[in-house]
C-alpha cells in the first residue's frame, strides 16, 4: 500500500514539474511584440561579453537589430562611449528604450527607431548585434554582405549565420535550461 502511494505521489510530482516547466518555457518564449521574434532580454553579463568580443570602442557605431529594451546600445554608450542605433518593431519597447537612455544620460549617443530589422539600412554600422531567430539571421546575411564594409563585426547571441564561419564562438553558463553562445563574424572574413 505504501509503495503504491509512493509511486502515485512521485507520478503526481513529476506531472506537476513537467507542467510547471512547460508553463515557464511558455513565459520565457512568450511573444510580447506580436512580430516574428519574441522579446527575450539578453542577460547583462552576456551583453558585456558581446561588446568585449566585438572590441567596441568610442569610434564604433553599433546597430542592434531587434533591440528590445535597448540594453545593448545603451550599455555600449555607457561603457565605451560608442554611438548606437536600436531598431525595434514594438512601439512600446522603442519608448522604453528612449526613456532608459534619457535616465542613463546617453541620449546624445543613441537613438531608437521603430522599424523592421529585416528592412533596416545598417550601412553606417561598424558593429551589428543580434538576438534574433536563426531564420532572421539567415535572412539578414545578404543585407549584411551588401551593406556592411569589410571589417565590420557582427555579434549574435545564441544563433549562427548559415553560410558564414565565425571568427570566434564562446559559450557562457546560463540557467538550468540554457547556456549562452556568442558568435562573432568579421565582414570580409566570413566565408
Amino acid at each position: 500500500m505504501k509503495t503504491n502511494l509512493h509511486y502515485c505521489f512521485i507520478s503526481l510530482m513529476a506531472a506537476f514539474l513537467l507542467a510547471s516547466s512547460c508553463a515557464l518555457w511558455e513565459d520565457i518564449t512568450k511573444d510580447w511584440t506580436g512580430g516574428e521574434a519574441s522579446f527575450i532580454p539578453t542577460p547583462m553579463e552576456v551583453v558585456d561579453r558581446m561588446l568585449e568580443i566585438a572590441q567596441v570602442t568610442s569610434a564604433d557605431i553599433i546597430y542592434d537589430l531587434g533591440s528590445g529594451d535597448g540594453r545593448i546600445v545603451i550599455r555600449a554608450a555607457e561603457k565605451y562611449g560608442a554611438r548606437g542605433v536600436g531598431i525595434e518593431i514594438s512601439p512600446e519597447l522603442v519608448e522604453i528604450s528612449r526613456e532608459e537612455a534619457r535616465k542613463r544620460g546617453v541620449s546624445r549617443l543613441v537613438e531608437f527607431r521603430l522599424g523592421d530589422a529585416l528592412k533596416a539600412d545598417v550601412s553606417p554600422a561598424t558593429v551589428v548585434t543580434l538576438y534574433l531567430t536563426p531564420e532572421m539571421n539567415s535572412n539578414l546575411r545578404s543585407t549584411f554582405e551588401q551593406q556592411l564594409r569589410p571589417g565590420t563585426r557582427v555579434v549574435s547571441h545564441d544563433h549562427r549565420m548559415d553560410g558564414w564561419t565565425p571568427a570566434s564562438t564562446e559559450t557562457m553558463p546560463g540557467t538550468w535550461y540554457h547556456d549562452h553562445r556568442i558568435y562573432l563574424w568579421r565582414l570580409g572574413a566570413t566565408k
